[in-house]
């Protein structure tokens, strides 16, 4: 008779160390094999994979990723993955295909098929489909020689390679491969698109991702929130604008309006002395301080900061006019740190 859950004792960690060390070192193996398979001089999988990534950006449709178990589920994986890096695509599980899900895939669509042994049987209903209506058909698979394999206009054949499962059977290594190809699919495609941090920002607007790919124009401080005087005024006149704006800073403009100039708390500090509120503001300020263009990100604004050890930046438009401010506590608030 079994323990209850807590009572159970626990599993030693003198043998549970050991079968995870065992487990990652057969993975890795598998992610090797794979490495040279892609990049060997007489390797099919290269050429294949090349022609895939050419096959899928000039597609005019969706990618529609197909698989069963947990072949399957590495391929709603990749079909998210492709998604949201630009490559429109959607999943359709091959046991529901049969079912009326078939109508999710349109003509100008090309499927891409995950099976291990490349024999799994729901998926014909999908190869049949894609062959009569004359979508391309992509397979991942390790056997080209299976049903799947001989039917796919490209077949990206994995490497055999040991699975991590003791008996051989649970899918381990190989799903890791199929992840691992899954991505280089979607990194890939996502280079050759021209894929930028800007889009990204688009399909992940939410979350810990959507506060680090928000636009610096969204987080900075703008209009008359911004601390400006005129370079040739009194430190006492940058004083008391530093003061009403609560930055710490104040902005030097030339005569055209451009940023010339940076006052900030710092500066006050190393001029300190008797005839410091009578000095010009040229006197003090840091020229050409470093600055920030408000289409940035703010992820790319606080390493900015964080990398200087500065804590406020002067948003500076393309004609050297500055347009807002950014203090680090605004990047805080919305979580980008």
């Amino acid at each position: 008779m079994s323990l209850p859950s807590a009572e159970r004792a626990p599993p030693a960690p003198s043998a549970a160390v050991p079968s995870a060390l065992r487990t990652l070192r057969l993975e890795r193996a598998g992610i090797a094999a794979l490495e040279a398979a892609l990049a060997g001089p007489f390797a099919r999988l290269g050429g294949e994979f090349a022609a895939a990534v050419a096959l899928l950006l000039g597609l005019r449709g969706r990618v529609i990723v197909t698989g069963m178990g947990k072949s399957g589920h590495v391929g709603r994986k990749l079909a998210a993955t492709l998604a949201s890096t630009g490559t429109p695509s959607s999943f359709v599980h091959a046991a529901e295909a049969s079912h009326g899900d078939l109508g999710m895939i349109q003509a100008e669509d090309a499927v891409v098929a995950l099976s291990w042994s490349g024999e799994t049987a729901e998926l014909a209903s999908i190869i049949t489909y894609a062959r009569r209506f004359g979508m391309p058909l992509v397979a991942i698979t390790s056997n080209p020689d299976s049903a799947l394999g001989r039917q796919a206009d490209l077949c990206l054949t994995l490497p055999k390679s040991e699975e991590a499962c003791p008996n051989g059977l649970a899918p381990t290594t190989s799903t890791t491969m199929q992840l691992a190809l899954g991505d280089a699919l979607a990194v890939a495609l996502l280079e050759a698109r021209g894929f930028s941090a800007h889009d990204f920002k688009t399909l992940h607007p939410g979350g810990k991702l959507g506060s680090q790919l928000t636009y610096v124009r969204d987080v900075m401080h703008s209009g008359a929130e911004v601390p400006r005087v005129a370079t040739g005024a009194t430190m006492a006149e940058a004083v008391v604008e530093m003061t009403g704006k609560r930055f710490g800073c104040v902005c030097a403009l030339d005569a055209e309006g451009r940023l010339a100039g940076l006052v900030t708390d710092g500066d006050l500090r190393r001029h300190m002395g008797p005839g410091l509120m009578d000095l010009r503001v040229d006197a003090v300020m840091t020229a050409r301080p470093l600055t920030i263009d408000p289409e940035a990100l703010a992820a790319e604004a606080l390493a900015l900061l964080n990398g200087q050890r500065r804590s406020v930046l002067p948003v500076v438009d393309a004609g050297g006019v500055p347009v807002g401010i950014l203090h680090i506590h605004d990047l805080y608030a919305i979580g980008v740190a």
